[in-house]
């Protein structure tokens, strides 16, 4: 008996003095990921509408989704050692694009409309704002590129697919769209440091983009 008492009295010391520790925040903690030095290269292709600079650890293909289609300038720029890639869209304003529409049978069909400058713009906010359900927040903000190129950077927080998007144009003429896409389950957290560090190379691109 004396012996369990004391080991009853040594347990309950412990907790008395365990409830009146002072409680200690663990900081936030993220896995360990090294990123490469900044360094760019030029995107200049013949017969493309335009130029800009994008990292040397990222590689341009053309987006197979629209191959020797209607958009033949539509890439993708890739970061294979994050999983992630830039999705660059383009368009030449007035002219023609075909688009896939759901049938009521479930099927999808090509349907043509005119490169209108105003409904490229509602469409950039409608697919930004299609993520406004896992969205902490959306920011939008006015850009003015040191290239004399205007558009509109937007700016997700939560997990969402694609949290860095914008577009730029010259209103009369070029159309061009880009967002930075993850192929993983999105997590704000765990991207986090990943996503800072792209996000500062699309602004790199943004403000290097230039018309042909």
């Amino acid at each position: 008996m004396k012996t369990l008492s004391l080991f009853s009295l040594i347990v309950l010391l412990f907790l008395f003095a365990s409830c009146n520790s002072p409680y200690t925040h663990k900081k936030t903690g993220y896995f360990e990921i090294d990123l490469p030095e900044k360094a760019y290269q030029t995107f200049s292709e013949a017969g493309y509408p335009y130029t800009f600079e994008y990292p040397v650890y990222a590689e341009v293909v053309k987006d197979s989704t629209f191959f020797d289609s209607d958009n033949p300038y539509w890439i993708n720029i890739n970061f294979p050692q994050f999983n992630g890639k830039i999705y660059i869209s383009y368009k030449d304003i007035g002219g023609v694009s075909t688009y896939k529409i759901k049938g009521a049978d479930g099927k999808y069909r090509d349907s043509t409309a005119k490169n209108d400058f105003y409904k490229m713009v509602n469409d950039a906010y409608n697919l930004s704002f299609k993520n406004d359900i896992k969205a902490y927040s959306i920011e939008d903000s006015v850009m003015h590129t040191p290239n004399g190129i205007g558009g509109v950077y937007f700016s997700l927080s939560g997990n969402v697919a694609t949290a860095q998007q914008f577009f730029l144009s010259d209103t009369t003429k070029h159309f061009l769209r880009g967002a930075l896409y993850f192929n993983v389950t999105p997590n704000q957290d765990s991207l986090m440091p990943v996503d800072n560090f792209l996000k500062s190379d699309m602004f790199h691109l943004i403000n290097t983009l230039q018309w042909k």
